[in-house]
Protein backbone atom coordinates (compact mmCIF):
# COMPACT_ATOMS: atom_id res chain seq x y z
CA UNK A 1 0.00 0.00 0.00
CA UNK A 2 1.45 3.22 -0.90
CA UNK A 3 1.94 5.87 1.46
CA UNK A 4 2.43 5.76 5.45
CA UNK A 5 0.05 3.73 7.22
CA UNK A 6 -2.31 5.91 9.45
CA UNK A 7 -3.91 4.03 12.22
CA UNK A 8 -4.75 5.66 15.50
CA UNK A 9 -5.67 4.23 18.58
CA UNK A 10 -8.49 6.58 20.38
CA UNK A 11 -10.31 4.42 23.01
CA UNK A 12 -8.90 1.18 25.19
CA UNK A 13 -11.23 -0.28 27.76
CA UNK A 14 -12.21 -3.01 29.26
CA UNK A 15 -15.42 -5.17 28.03
CA UNK A 16 -16.33 -7.50 31.71
CA UNK A 17 -18.77 -10.17 31.12
CA UNK A 18 -22.57 -9.03 31.30
CA UNK A 19 -23.31 -11.65 34.14
CA UNK A 20 -20.85 -12.99 36.94
CA UNK A 21 -19.39 -16.02 36.52
CA UNK A 22 -20.84 -18.19 39.24
CA UNK A 23 -18.18 -19.17 41.96
CA UNK A 24 -18.23 -23.07 41.48
CA UNK A 25 -16.81 -22.35 37.51
CA UNK A 26 -14.05 -20.09 39.02
CA UNK A 27 -11.42 -22.53 38.25
CA UNK A 28 -11.24 -23.80 34.52
CA UNK A 29 -8.74 -26.56 33.93
CA UNK A 30 -7.18 -26.59 30.99
CA UNK A 31 -7.06 -30.07 29.39
CA UNK A 32 -3.58 -31.99 28.38
CA UNK A 33 -3.42 -30.69 24.89
CA UNK A 34 -3.93 -27.12 26.28
CA UNK A 35 -1.14 -27.41 28.55
CA UNK A 36 0.87 -28.20 25.32
CA UNK A 37 0.44 -25.77 23.44
CA UNK A 38 2.56 -22.34 22.83
CA UNK A 39 1.50 -19.25 24.60
CA UNK A 40 0.89 -17.27 22.15
CA UNK A 41 -1.53 -15.34 20.52
CA UNK A 42 -3.77 -16.75 17.54
CA UNK A 43 -4.99 -13.80 14.93
CA UNK A 44 -7.87 -13.14 12.76
CA UNK A 45 -9.23 -10.18 10.52
CA UNK A 46 -12.44 -9.53 9.65
CA UNK A 47 -13.22 -6.62 7.40
CA UNK A 48 -16.72 -5.29 6.14
CA UNK A 49 -17.59 -2.41 3.98
CA UNK A 50 -19.60 0.16 4.78
CA UNK A 51 -23.27 -0.29 6.15
CA UNK A 52 -25.88 2.63 4.85
CA UNK A 53 -28.14 1.99 8.19
CA UNK A 54 -25.91 1.72 11.01
CA UNK A 55 -22.68 4.41 11.79
CA UNK A 56 -19.44 3.07 12.43
CA UNK A 57 -19.82 3.97 15.94
CA UNK A 58 -23.21 2.33 16.25
CA UNK A 59 -21.22 -0.77 14.94
CA UNK A 60 -18.88 -0.37 17.59
CA UNK A 61 -21.27 0.16 20.34
CA UNK A 62 -23.20 -3.03 19.25
CA UNK A 63 -19.63 -5.01 19.10
CA UNK A 64 -19.00 -4.34 22.73
CA UNK A 65 -22.92 -4.81 24.28
CA UNK A 66 -22.56 -8.22 22.04
CA UNK A 67 -19.11 -9.10 23.31
CA UNK A 68 -20.35 -8.39 27.30
CA UNK A 69 -22.86 -10.90 26.46
CA UNK A 70 -20.74 -13.71 24.67
CA UNK A 71 -18.07 -13.35 27.36
CA UNK A 72 -20.54 -14.81 29.65
CA UNK A 73 -21.06 -17.79 27.96
CA UNK A 74 -17.29 -18.20 27.37
CA UNK A 75 -16.06 -17.73 31.01
CA UNK A 76 -12.78 -18.98 30.99
CA UNK A 77 -11.73 -15.88 28.08
CA UNK A 78 -11.99 -13.64 30.81
CA UNK A 79 -9.84 -14.71 33.21
CA UNK A 80 -5.75 -15.41 33.95
CA UNK A 81 -3.86 -18.27 33.64
CA UNK A 82 -2.07 -19.45 36.09
CA UNK A 83 -0.06 -22.96 35.52
CA UNK A 84 -3.17 -25.69 34.08
CA UNK A 85 -5.82 -23.58 35.73
CA UNK A 86 -7.50 -20.11 34.78
CA UNK A 87 -8.87 -18.32 37.52
CA UNK A 88 -12.06 -17.31 36.12
CA UNK A 89 -12.28 -14.17 37.86
CA UNK A 90 -14.12 -11.78 35.13
CA UNK A 91 -11.80 -9.35 34.36
CA UNK A 92 -12.76 -9.49 30.76
CA UNK A 93 -11.55 -8.87 27.40
CA UNK A 94 -9.31 -6.08 26.35
CA UNK A 95 -11.10 -3.86 23.48
CA UNK A 96 -9.50 -1.17 21.36
CA UNK A 97 -10.70 1.43 19.07
CA UNK A 98 -9.06 2.25 16.33
CA UNK A 99 -9.25 4.78 13.21
CA UNK A 100 -8.23 3.99 9.56
CA UNK A 101 -6.76 7.45 7.30
CA UNK A 102 -7.85 6.07 4.36
CA UNK A 103 -10.81 3.81 2.55
CA UNK A 104 -10.97 0.22 2.82
CA UNK A 105 -11.01 -0.47 -0.58
CA UNK A 106 -8.09 1.26 -1.79
CA UNK A 107 -6.12 -0.67 1.43
CA UNK A 108 -7.67 -4.34 0.03
CA UNK A 109 -6.01 -3.69 -3.51
CA UNK A 110 -2.58 -4.54 -2.29
CA UNK A 111 -2.74 -5.34 1.42
CA UNK A 112 0.95 -5.99 2.91
CA UNK A 113 1.61 -8.60 6.03
CA UNK A 114 3.44 -6.16 8.05
CA UNK A 115 0.18 -3.73 7.73
CA UNK A 116 -2.53 -6.51 8.40
CA UNK A 117 -0.34 -6.57 11.87
CA UNK A 118 -1.65 -3.00 12.75
CA UNK A 119 -5.47 -4.19 12.33
CA UNK A 120 -4.57 -6.42 15.12
CA UNK A 121 -4.37 -5.39 19.21
CA UNK A 122 -1.46 -7.57 20.36
CA UNK A 123 1.39 -9.25 18.86
CA UNK A 124 1.28 -12.78 18.33
CA UNK A 125 4.48 -13.55 20.69
CA UNK A 126 3.45 -11.10 23.13
CA UNK A 127 4.16 -12.48 26.94
CA UNK A 128 0.52 -11.36 28.04
CA UNK A 129 -0.43 -14.91 25.88
CA UNK A 130 0.64 -17.11 28.72
CA UNK A 131 -1.32 -15.26 31.19
CA UNK A 132 -3.76 -12.25 30.70
CA UNK A 133 -5.38 -11.16 28.49
CA UNK A 134 -6.61 -14.60 26.77
CA UNK A 135 -8.96 -12.48 24.69
CA UNK A 136 -8.29 -9.08 22.87
CA UNK A 137 -10.29 -7.41 20.09
CA UNK A 138 -9.84 -4.41 18.11
CA UNK A 139 -12.51 -2.43 15.83
CA UNK A 140 -10.86 -0.59 13.29
CA UNK A 141 -12.80 1.99 11.97
CA UNK A 142 -12.62 3.52 8.09
CA UNK A 143 -13.19 6.88 7.08
CA UNK A 144 -15.31 5.94 4.43
CA UNK A 145 -17.71 4.03 6.58
CA UNK A 146 -15.83 0.52 6.44
CA UNK A 147 -15.20 -1.71 9.44
CA UNK A 148 -11.95 -4.31 10.58
CA UNK A 149 -12.21 -6.42 13.47
CA UNK A 150 -9.06 -7.62 14.97
CA UNK A 151 -9.19 -10.96 16.80
CA UNK A 152 -5.93 -12.00 19.35
CA UNK A 153 -7.34 -15.40 21.17
CA UNK A 154 -4.54 -17.43 23.27
CA UNK A 155 -3.63 -20.37 21.89
CA UNK A 156 -3.02 -21.68 25.56
CA UNK A 157 -7.12 -21.73 25.41
CA UNK A 158 -8.02 -21.69 21.49
CA UNK A 159 -6.94 -23.54 18.76
CA UNK A 160 -8.31 -22.09 15.23
CA UNK A 161 -11.68 -23.44 15.26
CA UNK A 162 -12.18 -22.35 18.86
CA UNK A 163 -11.83 -18.57 17.11
CA UNK A 164 -14.43 -19.86 14.71
CA UNK A 165 -17.24 -20.95 17.34
CA UNK A 166 -16.67 -17.78 19.30
CA UNK A 167 -16.93 -15.50 16.64
CA UNK A 168 -20.53 -17.08 15.11
CA UNK A 169 -20.88 -16.97 19.08
CA UNK A 170 -20.35 -13.44 19.28
CA UNK A 171 -21.86 -12.58 15.58
CA UNK A 172 -25.19 -14.59 16.81
CA UNK A 173 -25.82 -12.42 19.83
CA UNK A 174 -24.89 -9.40 18.26
CA UNK A 175 -27.49 -9.76 15.20
CA UNK A 176 -30.14 -11.13 17.74
CA UNK A 177 -30.68 -14.48 16.35
CA UNK A 178 -32.98 -16.73 18.68
CA UNK A 179 -30.57 -20.04 18.52
CA UNK A 180 -27.59 -19.35 20.73
CA UNK A 181 -23.95 -21.37 19.87
CA UNK A 182 -22.98 -22.58 22.78
CA UNK A 183 -19.30 -23.78 23.55
CA UNK A 184 -18.67 -27.08 25.17
CA UNK A 185 -16.21 -26.45 27.98
CA UNK A 186 -15.56 -30.00 28.88
CA UNK A 187 -11.95 -29.70 27.13
CA UNK A 188 -10.54 -30.93 30.78
CA UNK A 189 -12.52 -33.80 30.91
CA UNK A 190 -11.95 -35.30 27.71
CA UNK A 191 -8.43 -34.74 28.00
CA UNK A 192 -7.38 -34.39 31.68
CA UNK A 193 -4.37 -32.34 32.58
CA UNK A 194 -1.28 -34.05 34.00
CA UNK A 195 1.19 -33.20 36.36
CA UNK A 196 4.12 -34.76 35.18
CA UNK A 197 6.37 -33.09 33.13
CA UNK A 198 5.75 -32.23 29.88
CA UNK A 199 9.09 -30.36 29.24
CA UNK A 200 10.24 -32.82 26.38
CA UNK A 201 7.00 -32.88 24.28
CA UNK A 202 6.03 -29.15 24.49
CA UNK A 203 6.15 -27.24 20.84
CA UNK A 204 7.52 -24.06 21.08
CA UNK A 205 7.21 -21.49 18.77
CA UNK A 206 9.64 -18.62 18.36
CA UNK A 207 10.18 -15.45 16.11
CA UNK A 208 13.02 -16.43 13.63
CA UNK A 209 16.32 -15.08 14.22
CA UNK A 210 16.33 -15.75 10.05
CA UNK A 211 15.51 -12.74 7.47
CA UNK A 212 12.15 -14.29 6.35
CA UNK A 213 9.42 -12.95 3.82
CA UNK A 214 6.12 -13.31 3.80
CA UNK A 215 3.86 -13.44 0.46
CA UNK A 216 -0.05 -13.84 0.07
CA UNK A 217 -1.27 -16.30 -3.02
CA UNK A 218 -4.42 -16.40 -4.13
CA UNK A 219 -6.34 -19.30 -5.74
CA UNK A 220 -9.39 -18.27 -8.01
CA UNK A 221 -12.02 -21.05 -7.76
CA UNK A 222 -11.48 -21.95 -11.62
CA UNK A 223 -7.48 -22.76 -10.75
CA UNK A 224 -8.13 -24.59 -8.03
CA UNK A 225 -10.67 -26.64 -9.85
CA UNK A 226 -7.84 -27.33 -12.41
CA UNK A 227 -5.19 -28.23 -9.83
CA UNK A 228 -8.24 -31.10 -8.58
CA UNK A 229 -8.45 -32.49 -11.78
CA UNK A 230 -4.39 -32.67 -12.60
CA UNK A 231 -3.75 -33.70 -8.61
CA UNK A 232 -6.60 -36.63 -8.98
CA UNK A 233 -5.40 -40.43 -9.34
CA UNK A 234 -6.78 -43.57 -8.58
CA UNK A 235 -5.52 -43.51 -4.87
CA UNK A 236 -7.38 -40.08 -4.12
CA UNK A 237 -10.21 -39.56 -6.49
CA UNK A 238 -11.64 -36.54 -5.20
CA UNK A 239 -8.97 -34.32 -3.15
CA UNK A 240 -9.95 -31.40 -1.50
CA UNK A 241 -8.94 -27.52 -2.34
CA UNK A 242 -6.89 -27.84 0.88
CA UNK A 243 -4.80 -30.96 -0.37
CA UNK A 244 -4.36 -29.76 -4.01
CA UNK A 245 -3.16 -26.18 -2.84
CA UNK A 246 -1.14 -27.47 0.14
CA UNK A 247 0.49 -29.90 -2.30
CA UNK A 248 1.48 -27.16 -5.12
CA UNK A 249 3.30 -24.84 -2.68
CA UNK A 250 5.29 -27.94 -0.89
CA UNK A 251 6.73 -28.78 -4.31
CA UNK A 252 7.48 -25.40 -5.10
CA UNK A 253 8.92 -24.65 -2.33
CA UNK A 254 10.96 -28.52 -2.40
CA UNK A 255 11.95 -27.02 -5.70
CA UNK A 256 12.96 -23.75 -4.40
CA UNK A 257 15.42 -25.25 -1.81
CA UNK A 258 17.04 -27.22 -4.00
CA UNK A 259 17.86 -24.68 -6.42
CA UNK A 260 19.13 -22.25 -3.65
CA UNK A 261 20.66 -24.79 -1.86
CA UNK A 262 22.45 -26.68 -5.24
CA UNK A 263 21.43 -29.56 -3.33
CA UNK A 264 18.59 -31.67 -4.46
CA UNK A 265 19.25 -35.06 -1.55
CA UNK A 266 17.20 -32.81 1.29
CA UNK A 267 15.05 -34.73 3.38
CA UNK A 268 11.18 -33.12 3.53
CA UNK A 269 8.72 -33.07 5.80
CA UNK A 270 5.35 -32.02 5.78
CA UNK A 271 3.42 -30.94 8.85
CA UNK A 272 0.07 -30.06 8.89
CA UNK A 273 -2.56 -29.05 11.97
CA UNK A 274 -5.83 -31.14 12.13
CA UNK A 275 -8.66 -31.49 13.54
CA UNK A 276 -9.53 -33.81 16.13
CA UNK A 277 -13.34 -33.31 16.97
CA UNK A 278 -14.89 -35.32 14.23
CA UNK A 279 -12.11 -38.03 13.86
CA UNK A 280 -11.63 -39.40 17.52
CA UNK A 281 -14.11 -42.57 18.61
CA UNK A 282 -16.67 -41.04 19.79
CA UNK A 283 -16.25 -37.79 18.20
CA UNK A 284 -16.02 -34.85 20.18
CA UNK A 285 -19.08 -32.15 20.49
CA UNK A 286 -18.55 -29.67 17.36
CA UNK A 287 -18.58 -26.82 19.50
CA UNK A 288 -16.07 -28.57 21.79
CA UNK A 289 -13.45 -25.32 23.03
CA UNK A 290 -9.83 -25.65 23.32
CA UNK A 291 -6.58 -26.65 21.45
CA UNK A 292 -8.19 -30.02 20.16
CA UNK A 293 -5.37 -30.55 17.35
CA UNK A 294 -2.90 -33.27 15.74
CA UNK A 295 -0.25 -33.50 13.67
CA UNK A 296 0.38 -35.29 10.98
CA UNK A 297 3.51 -35.36 9.36
CA UNK A 298 4.03 -36.75 5.40
CA UNK A 299 8.05 -37.31 4.12
CA UNK A 300 9.33 -37.86 1.10
CA UNK A 301 12.71 -37.58 -0.20
CA UNK A 302 12.00 -36.30 -4.26
CA UNK A 303 11.86 -32.61 -4.50
CA UNK A 304 10.58 -33.60 -8.02
CA UNK A 305 7.32 -35.84 -7.11
CA UNK A 306 4.19 -34.32 -9.21
CA UNK A 307 0.85 -33.22 -7.36
CA UNK A 308 -0.74 -36.45 -7.33
CA UNK A 309 2.01 -38.55 -5.94
CA UNK A 310 2.38 -35.69 -2.98
CA UNK A 311 -1.60 -35.59 -2.87
CA UNK A 312 -1.74 -39.40 -2.06
CA UNK A 313 0.88 -39.24 0.28
CA UNK A 314 -0.96 -36.36 2.19
CA UNK A 315 -3.82 -38.09 1.87
CA UNK A 316 -2.16 -41.11 3.22
CA UNK A 317 -0.82 -39.40 6.27
CA UNK A 318 -4.15 -38.09 7.17
CA UNK A 319 -5.59 -41.45 6.85
CA UNK A 320 -3.26 -43.34 9.22
CA UNK A 321 -2.80 -40.44 11.37
CA UNK A 322 -6.74 -41.11 11.87
CA UNK A 323 -6.87 -44.72 12.05
CA UNK A 324 -3.40 -44.82 14.38
CA UNK A 325 -3.49 -42.32 16.40
CA UNK A 326 -6.83 -40.13 16.49
CA UNK A 327 -9.03 -43.21 17.43
CA UNK A 328 -7.19 -44.17 20.00
CA UNK A 329 -7.48 -40.63 21.72
CA UNK A 330 -10.65 -41.57 23.37
CA UNK A 331 -8.99 -44.37 24.76
CA UNK A 332 -6.64 -45.87 27.75
CA UNK A 333 -3.38 -44.20 25.86
CA UNK A 334 -4.55 -41.24 24.94
CA UNK A 335 -1.87 -39.44 26.98
CA UNK A 336 1.10 -41.74 25.73
CA UNK A 337 -0.53 -40.64 22.26
CA UNK A 338 -0.83 -37.29 22.60
CA UNK A 339 2.99 -37.06 24.55
CA UNK A 340 3.62 -39.02 21.20
CA UNK A 341 3.14 -36.84 18.91
CA UNK A 342 4.10 -33.59 20.45
CA UNK A 343 7.30 -35.04 21.35
CA UNK A 344 7.56 -35.89 17.81
CA UNK A 345 6.87 -32.62 16.69
CA UNK A 346 9.22 -30.98 18.87
CA UNK A 347 11.83 -33.22 17.39
CA UNK A 348 11.52 -32.87 13.63
CA UNK A 349 11.45 -29.01 14.93
CA UNK A 350 14.64 -28.93 16.38
CA UNK A 351 16.57 -31.10 13.49
CA UNK A 352 18.70 -29.10 10.58
CA UNK A 353 19.21 -32.27 8.67
CA UNK A 354 15.41 -31.94 7.27
CA UNK A 355 13.54 -29.37 5.86
CA UNK A 356 10.31 -29.11 8.26
CA UNK A 357 7.11 -27.03 6.65
CA UNK A 358 4.17 -26.29 8.66
CA UNK A 359 0.75 -25.49 6.88
CA UNK A 360 -2.36 -24.56 8.93
CA UNK A 361 -5.53 -24.38 6.97
CA UNK A 362 -9.03 -22.65 7.98
CA UNK A 363 -10.59 -23.72 5.09
CA UNK A 364 -14.51 -24.40 5.51
CA UNK A 365 -14.74 -22.67 8.61
CA UNK A 366 -17.80 -20.85 7.61
CA UNK A 367 -16.15 -17.13 8.41
CA UNK A 368 -17.56 -15.64 5.79
CA UNK A 369 -21.33 -16.28 7.36
CA UNK A 370 -20.14 -14.42 10.39
CA UNK A 371 -22.69 -11.47 10.36
CA UNK A 372 -22.63 -8.91 13.63
CA UNK A 373 -26.38 -7.61 11.73
CA UNK A 374 -25.05 -5.28 9.22
CA UNK A 375 -23.95 -8.15 6.34
CA UNK A 376 -20.85 -10.16 5.79
CA UNK A 377 -17.48 -9.81 6.38
CA UNK A 378 -15.78 -8.84 2.32
CA UNK A 379 -12.42 -9.91 3.29
CA UNK A 380 -11.62 -12.60 6.18
CA UNK A 381 -7.75 -13.27 6.83
CA UNK A 382 -4.79 -14.34 9.08
CA UNK A 383 -1.62 -11.46 9.66
CA UNK A 384 0.72 -14.43 9.97
CA UNK A 385 4.18 -13.95 11.60
CA UNK A 386 7.53 -14.46 10.25
CA UNK A 387 7.85 -18.20 11.63
CA UNK A 388 9.71 -20.26 8.94
CA UNK A 389 8.32 -22.45 6.10
CA UNK A 390 4.64 -21.76 7.49
CA UNK A 391 2.08 -22.02 5.43
CA UNK A 392 -1.69 -20.94 6.26
CA UNK A 393 -4.33 -21.69 4.12
CA UNK A 394 -7.60 -19.79 4.38
CA UNK A 395 -10.84 -19.43 2.03
CA UNK A 396 -11.76 -16.68 -0.24
CA UNK A 397 -15.20 -15.19 -0.58
CA UNK A 398 -15.93 -16.73 -4.13
CA UNK A 399 -14.39 -20.11 -3.09
CA UNK A 400 -10.89 -20.09 -3.99
CA UNK A 401 -8.26 -20.09 -1.15
CA UNK A 402 -5.74 -17.79 0.06
CA UNK A 403 -2.51 -18.68 1.10
CA UNK A 404 -0.07 -16.93 2.97
CA UNK A 405 3.85 -18.05 2.53
CA UNK A 406 6.70 -17.38 4.76
CA UNK A 407 9.91 -18.32 3.42
CA UNK A 408 13.71 -17.61 4.11
CA UNK A 409 14.54 -14.47 1.66
CA UNK A 410 16.85 -16.61 -0.51
CA UNK A 411 14.15 -19.54 -0.95
CA UNK A 412 11.55 -16.69 -1.89
CA UNK A 413 13.54 -16.01 -3.93
CA UNK A 414 13.28 -19.10 -6.22
CA UNK A 415 9.79 -19.73 -4.84
CA UNK A 416 8.22 -16.60 -6.12
CA UNK A 417 9.17 -17.17 -10.09
CA UNK A 418 8.12 -20.74 -9.98
CA UNK A 419 5.80 -21.19 -13.10
CA UNK A 420 3.72 -23.76 -11.87
CA UNK A 421 2.87 -21.34 -8.94
CA UNK A 422 2.35 -18.89 -11.11
CA UNK A 423 0.36 -20.33 -13.28
CA UNK A 424 -2.15 -21.39 -10.98
CA UNK A 425 -2.21 -18.14 -8.64
CA UNK A 426 -2.09 -14.31 -8.31
CA UNK A 427 -0.76 -12.26 -5.95
CA UNK A 428 -2.08 -9.02 -6.98
CA UNK A 429 -5.98 -10.02 -7.49
CA UNK A 430 -7.91 -6.74 -5.24
CA UNK A 431 -9.74 -8.64 -2.01
CA UNK A 432 -12.67 -6.97 -3.08
CA UNK A 433 -13.51 -8.98 -6.26
CA UNK A 434 -12.67 -12.45 -4.46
Amino acid sequence: MAGELKIEIIRRETIKPSSPTPSYLKGFKLSLLDQLSPAVYGPLVLFYPKNDVVTSEQRSHQLKKSLSKTLTLFYPLNGRLIDKTIDCDDEGAQYFEAKFKGHLSTFQEQPEPETLKRFLPAESFSPTAGTRPLLLVQATLFDCGGLAIGICMSHKLADATTVGIFLKSWAATSNGQAHQILPDLNAASYFPPKDVSLERAKVELSKSQSVNVVKRYVFDASKVSALKVIAASSSVQRPTRAEVVTALIWKCTMAAIALNSGSPSKHFVLSQAVNIRKRVDPPLPENCIGNLVGNVSTQTNNHTSDLQALVTQIRKGLTEYTQNRAKRLRGDDAFQVIFEQYKEMGELMRRDDLHLMISTSLCNFGLYEVDFGWGKPSWVTIPTGTYNNLVTLIDTREGGVEAWVCLSKQDMAFFERDPELLAFSNTSIPNSAL
